[in-house]
């Protein structure tokens, strides 16, 4: 799939997540089968740019092209300074965020909300696509299906995006009324693929490879886009790449495997983060990865209590050296019988 001037190498994408897809969580989904991943959101107000926060985010050492970096504001003008700035410190894709559910975001209407305000959100899109094609810079929009079940607009938005130079879309399947409750739809992003010419991404509830199967069917997508699913599963992205290209999932990933691939996270990620921060927010990582595993929810709790990094790294490998010795592998994800079930019995209880 080509995006602009770079030929992405699937099209299996890693949704950008606040507080989760840095750049080291980025690289190891790169790594295990992703072919395409956007930055965690950043700020367009200037004077935040310079904060530890976002400048954890601007770091892109050793990540492999293409680099996109999703921007989020409500003023088309300090959008368009912030992907300049975002350029000269190495984005070569800029993604606008129209798409975060999060109260914080959208209080100030920024985010989903923007899609309340299609004038807005459409001078945002001009605005930015102006700073970045002269620079060879694709941009990039992500969004909701709309702001509530009464307005879904992201058809005639994505008509309009499109005409003013958008490259790609991606659309959530869900209103931003919803946030992450309930079931996405895909009739909308069926809609939408149907609406425009460029290229579009379906996101929302892909969470194995029958489903990504699925969610291609239903929507005629070119591409997907995986978020909530790859915590603590970064190989999701292989297993449904192998899926679409031969009709089998590989088998799960030896313990051992996911044992070197979760220690090499956990070091990047300190070496990101330092040691104090770096302990507390690898938390949650560590705890998406034992969710599910025997033993893991009484390794987790111990986990969280570790603030030397040194003892979690340990603690981690001792899990899992423990776990090799019991299993060779890590836990299958089920069949496309058990998926094509839970997806019936989601449908009888919407009627």
């Amino acid at each position: 799939m080509r995006l602009g001037p770079h030929l992405l190498p699937n099209r299996l994408f890693v949704a950008p997540m606040a507080g989760v897809t840095d750049r080291p969580f980025r690289q190891l989904c790169r790594r295990l089968g992703a072919g395409y991943a956007v930055s965690e959101m950043v700020t367009s107000r200037r004077d935040l740019w310079d904060t530890l926060k976002t400048s954890r985010r601007l770091d892109h050492t050793g990540e492999p092209a293409p680099i996109a970096v999703q921007i989020a504001g409500t003023e088309p003008g300090m959008m368009a300074e912030a992907a300049a700035y975002n350029i000269d410190r190495g984005a070569q894709i800029i993604d606008l965020n129209m798409g975060c559910p999060a109260k914080k975001v959208c209080n100030v209407w920024a985010g989903s909300a923007l899609m309340n305000d299609e004038p807005l959100a459409l001078a945002i899109v001009e605005a930015v696509v102006a700073v970045c094609a002269p620079r060879g810079v694709p941009v990039t929009l992500k969004m909701r299906t709309g702001w509530c079940a009464e307005v879904r607009n992201a058809e005639r938005l994505a008509r309009s995006a499109e005409s003013a130079g958008i490259a790609m879309v991606t659309v959530h399947g869900r209103t931003r009324d919803q946030g992450y409750a309930g079931h996405a739809e895909y009739e909308t992003i069926a809609a939408v693929k149907a609406a425009v010419r460029i290229p579009v991404v379906a996101n929302g509830d892909i969470d194995s490879p029958w489903k990504a199967a699925q969610v291609l069917r239903l929507t005629g997508a070119d591409a997907l886009m995986i978020g909530r699913a790859a915590q603590g599963r970064p190989w999701i992205f292989r297993e449904i790449a192998g899926y679409l290209a031969g009709g089998e999932v590989p088998a799960p990933p030896r313990v051992t495997e996911a044992r070197d691939w979760l220690v090499e996270h956990l070091d990047d990620h300190l070496a990101l983060y330092g040691e104090f921060a770096g302990v507390r927010t690898a938390r949650k990582h560590i705890g998406w990865a034992l969710q599910g595993l025997p033993g893991g929810p009484d390794a987790r709790r111990r986990i969280n209590t570790i603030e030397d990094p040194l003892a979690q790294r340990r603690a981690v490998l001792d899990f899992f050296d423990d776990l090799a010795a019991r299993c060779e592998r890590l836990p299958a994800i089920g069949t496309d019988a058990d998926a094509d079930a839970a997806n019936d019995d989601r449908m009888r209880r919407r009627a």
